[in-house]
């Protein structure tokens, strides 16, 4: 089979003997001649033949949409955040490196800077029109409004008071591109913040945050919906005070974004909160060297040293990873954590779900991976198609 080119889709194909998720048995996956899945029905059902139809007999593989990723600072050593015009046309190459690993669609994340950086970043991701490989879907915005004592590899000269009027000057007229905002809700006495936000059609989400049980509990009621990097740069999880992460693990209407790299969260606690959780999706929390190797690079106005996959700042403190999105879903079922179905569930059908664009289902986009479990070598691997 021949592996997919950029932005590739099928046309004209019924692809046969599919697990899907989401779908109980094998299916049946009919691809239109404009590349789009007609239908996605089960192997025992009747079929009607229809004429210059390929037929891709993928003998019980899985078969996926691409991943989504919804927390990446980003790649091939150009960091969103310090994004200008003369580096801007790094972004379709990005795009293009991004779906040679498996992702349809990404937001570009701006960490904690300069309001000037936050804006300039902004204005040139709203100009960004390049159609070819992963989508641009909006821009996360992961800070300044974040808890001093949480902020991690923050710098906290540009971390800011959480109101409704410094929320307005950091978005200026980007609002429309800001997808998701990571924020501490503890920051907002006056409660007016995160319904401010969803009138404008923003995702609230909960993170590097020192909230109570009760304050996360408000902030949900408010309309928060999401929780970044589930476990890293919150309280941990105490039997008296079960903090932010506690609420949202047993909240019905809450996602929660985690990293799957070993280092982050160890593989354990990773178990835990695959078992006990209402609603999960992978990140990959990816940083500038993502597509480069191991060594030390700039970051802002300091240096991360990347080992392995994982970025550190100098004094140790653990500032994001290398790690392409894919390799969570990789590591999960390699660690025992989950079966196939639910790992590829978490960054491909679980992130659009914790956006709102639709999963995959008849009338999307035929831009599909292939997995097959090799079950001697107990390894997971992946192809376009």
């Amino acid at each position: 089979m021949t592996t997919a080119t950029l932005n590739s889709i099928l046309t004209n194909v019924d692809i046969i003997n599919a697990r899907v998720p989401g779908y109980q048995d094998w299916q049946r996956i009919l691809i239109n001649q404009e590349g789009m899945i007609e239908s996605i029905s089960p192997m025992d059902g009747e079929r009607v033949p229809l004429p210059d139809v390929q037929i891709l007999d993928v003998a019980g593989d899985w078969i996926s949409l691409g991943g989504v990723d919804l927390q990446i600072n980003g790649a091939l050593g150009l960091a969103f955040p310090e994004l200008t015009p003369e580096n801007a046309h790094l972004l379709p190459k990005i795009s293009q490196f991004l779906w040679s690993v498996g992702v349809d669609g990404y937001l570009p994340t701006l960490v904690t800077t300069s309001v000037e950086n936050i804006q300039r970043s902004l204005a040139i991701l709203a100009n960004f029109t390049e159609k070819s490989g992963a989508q641009i879907l909006g821009v996360h915005l992961e800070g300044p409004f974040l808890n001093y004592q949480k902020r991690g590899a923050h710098p906290p000269e540009y971390l800011l008071p959480l109101t409704v009027d410094e929320v307005k000057r950091v978005l200026g007229d980007y609002a429309h591109i800001v997808k998701v905002i990571t924020l501490a809700p503890e920051l907002d006495a006056s409660g007016e913040v995160i319904p401010y936000l969803r009138s404008l059609g923003i995702t609230v989400s909960l993170g590097h945050s020192q909230a109570t049980a009760a304050q996360a509990q408000t902030a949900f009621t408010q309309g928060a919906t999401m929780v970044t990097h589930a476990f890293n740069a919150m309280p941990p999880l105490h039997h008296r005070e079960p903090g932010l992460l506690g609420v949202a693990m047993n909240h019905p209407h809450v996602m929660c974004g985690f990293i799957a790299d070993g280092q982050h969260v160890s593989p354990t606690m990773l178990e835990i909160l695959v078992r006990a959780s209402r609603g999960l999706f992978l990140v990959s929390d990816a940083l500038a060297p993502l597509g480069l190797p191991d060594g030390v690079y700039p970051w802002d106005s300091r240096e991360i040293v990347v080992t392995n996959g994982t970025a550190r700042l100098a004094d140790g403190t653990l500032s994001g990873t290398t790690l392409p999105l894919l390799v969570g879903v990789q590591n999960l079922v390699a660690w025992g954590i989950c079966d196939v179905e639910t790992a590829i569930f978490l960054a491909t059908d679980a992130p659009r779900k914790a956006i709102n664009l639709p999963t995959i289902s008849p009338h999307q986009p035929a831009k599909l991976l292939r997995w097959h479990w090799h079950e001697e070598e107990k390894q997971l691997s992946w192809q376009r198609i």
